[in-house]
């Protein structure tokens, strides 16, 4: 299953494109059954995109919002992607939407897999739309090359929904979707900017070890169709 690769001229038809194609993808599912889920990621890239989706006509109240991965710091701090989509997200007609996020007491993410598996059962599965990122190192969600539990973390058979764990080269132990979880969606976005990004998609396009580069794992997975939304 090839990724559907869509390149846009600049970032704002990038936004205006990938959140018509969200509202869309949405919508049909309310429509279908009811309700619908929107996993996302968090750092910068998806800011705008975030803004703008808050402010379409989406039936939110019937839309479920979560995370892909999260830091394990405070909801309230600034490194927290709880704190990113609660800023830009949810407000204006995304308020009415519900958001189950992954961070809880524990005192380390690892300690806290129980808890966050057990909230995020919550959310209608498999998920409607599933956003990533992808980082110039080729991870993507808290899937890092040279993590320690990136085998358990992308093993089909855990068993597990979320998995603690601690990037080499990254501040902060993380919370992060397992790759079954995150295949278990109806379509996921691949959503990345700049020629740098391009440059590292192409790498990953490529032959080589999918732990050298974990975006691989999703890039060549024959379960879920991937969309790559790209713009300079």
């Amino acid at each position: 299953m090839i990724p559907e690769v869509q390149e846009f001229p600049d970032r704002s038809s990038l936004v205006t494109g990938l959140a018509g194609q969200i509202q869309s993808l949405l919508t049909a599912d309310i429509k279908k059954n009811g309700k619908a889920s929107l996993a996302v990621s968090g750092g910068s890239t998806p800011v705008e995109l975030f803004e703008r989706l808050s402010e379409l006509d989406i039936p939110w109240a019937d839309v479920v919002i979560t995370l892909v991965d999260e830091r394990w710091v405070e909801p309230t701090a600034e490194d927290s992607n709880e704190h990113l989509v609660r800023t830009h997200l949810l407000k204006n007609r995304a308020a009415a939407a519900a958001f189950v996020g992954m961070k809880n007491p524990a005192a380390t993410a690892g300690a806290g897999e129980a808890e966050c598996g057990q909230q995020l059962q919550k959310i209608p599965r498999p998920f409607t739309v599933l956003i990533l990122g992808m980082g110039n190192d080729g991870h993507t969600a808290s899937l890092f090359p040279g993590a320690e539990k990136l085998a358990a973390a992308t093993d089909m058979h855990s068993g597990k929904i979320c998995m603690g764990i601690a990037p080499l080269t990254a501040p902060h132990e993380r919370m992060t979707l397992t790759l079954p979880t995150i295949l278990d969606a109806k379509q996921i976005i691949l959503h990345i900017i700049g020629r740098q990004k391009q440059v590292v998609f192409e790498k990953a396009m490529a032959e080589g070890p999918a732990e050298e580069m974990p975006i691989r794992f999703i890039l060549r997975q024959q379960i879920t169709p991937v969309s790559v939304y790209w713009a300079p």
